[in-house]
């Protein structure tokens, strides 16, 4: 049964889904950071969500560092309990309205501390925005289908300077004659701890560790401790690898921090973007780490406008790495990286996939389905394993309920088209 354009929309949106890769930090509601702005005295580019969006969180950048530009001014208002609490509390109700019934928020502790709100503070805030709108949702979930939870991630950086928040320039001043690798190491580590400590002392369902931040030249080797620290305190990891570098630096991040995941990995398919000399090879180390990726189940989590802002060179949709990575039958997990930043939402992003990626029906199932067995959960297996099934069959009557069948003849031709 073909569907017709509307339908397919009716049809992601109804689909259970997940965001394994988004920032808080960048999926603040406009009218909240204008709020939140106005209150603590912080001044705007503009005081209107039009004028926000045309100066500042824009349909395109021209780079990175435009791109991250627009975070400048969200964590200026995210330095108190109470707003994070407030802006998790949104994020969780933003990201269920839409169909997302898993989500595992990221954010850096570190940009929000300061000598009256420490790291342990900041954690317990956003916990609570966030369980306070999961036990409200969840008072309304129909039976069978699956109820709303969520995950932290930590977010560590491979680099910053005294303007990235008030601890970051305390710790720089603190070790001023440390080399700067050294002290971002050190942050990181600390970061590790704290995480650990919020999950089995607190009972915070941090699940996560990870790292973001410019890759060229600050290698995540620099935080190879911290990633031990949570290697062996069985919390999980992701980098974020593959995003304006090579594929060494996804290649470093698996072997060397014990990345579960991968944050974007869109030059994983780029041969002539490697630089490692040793790497003489350059198309067959990337094939074989290709293949590595895909027989260890290291899921990538694909963040498709993002990729599309961040790396103009792209152009379109079409040209995205992910139809690679499906046809290499890579684990992959569809994500938002930020709902503000990018305007965009898990159930748009799939439009995309769908549209211009040519998804087949088994496909978008075994993507969507990705999403909740590759997640940390924050539970026993045994307990992800029930959660997972009942996200199955619920994902499998909204097929039905379609005439869409992903395991029949007509769930391998592109759903679209």
């Amino acid at each position: 049964m073909a569907l017709s354009t509307p339908q397919i929309e009716a049809l992601l949106a109804a689909l259970p889904k997940t965001d394994l890769h988004v920032h808080l930090d960048g999926s603040l509601r406009l009218g909240t950071l204008i709020e939140l702005a106005r209150e603590r005295g912080v001044k705007l580019p503009s005081t209107t969500e039009a004028g926000l969006n045309e100066l500042v969180f824009k349909p395109h950048y021209a780079d990175l560092p435009e791109y991250l530009a627009g975070f400048s001014w969200t964590c200026a208002v995210m330095q108190d309990a109470e707003a994070l609490e407030r802006i998790a509390y949104e994020f969780a109700y933003d990201n269920h309205a839409e169909g997302v019934r898993y989500v595992e928020v990221r954010f850096a502790p570190q940009l929000h501390q300061h000598d009256e709100l420490d790291g342990r503070a900041v954690l317990r805030a956003v916990n609570a925005g966030l369980a306070r709108a999961k036990d409200e949702i969840n008072r309304s979930v129909p039976a069978g289908e699956p109820e709303f939870r969520y995950g932290i991630i930590v977010c560590a950086l491979r680099t910053f300077n005294e303007h990235f928040s008030a601890y970051y320039r305390n710790l720089l001043k603190a070790l001023s004659k440390a080399p700067k690798r050294s002290v971002a190491g050190l942050a990181s580590l600390e970061l590790a701890r704290e995480a650990v400590w919020a999950r089995d002392e607190e009972g915070i369902p941090v699940v996560g560790f990870d790292l973001a931040g410019q890759e060229d030249g600050y290698p995540a080797i620099d935080h190879q401790e911290a990633y031990a620290y949570a290697h062996a305190n069985f919390l999980h990891k992701t980098v974020h690898a593959g995003e304006a570098y090579g594929a060494e630096s996804i290649f470093q991040a698996i072997t060397a921090l014990h990345a579960d995941r991968i944050g974007h990995g869109y030059l994983l398919f780029s041969p002539d973007r490697i630089v490692d000399p040793k790497v003489t090879d350059k198309a067959r180390f990337a094939e074989r780490l290709a293949e590595y990726i895909a027989d260890r189940r290291v899921t990538i989590e694909v963040c498709i406008t993002s990729n599309l802002q961040t790396n103009p060179t792209i152009g379109t949709v079409e040209s995205h790495a992910l139809r690679k990575m499906l046809d290499k039958r890579l684990s992959v997990a569809i994500c938002t990286d930020n709902r503000l930043v990018s305007h965009t939402t898990v159930t748009r992003e799939l439009g995309l996939a769908v549209g211009h990626a040519a998804l087949t029906p088994r496909e978008l199932r075994d993507v969507v389905i990705h999403g909740f067995k590759r997640s940390f959960y924050p539970g026993s297996y045994a307990e992800k394993r029930r959660y997972v099934r009942t996200v199955i069959n619920h994902c499998d009557a909204v097929f039905a309920r379609f005439g869409v069948d992903p395991a029949g003849a007509a769930g391998a031709r592109p759903l679209q088209g």
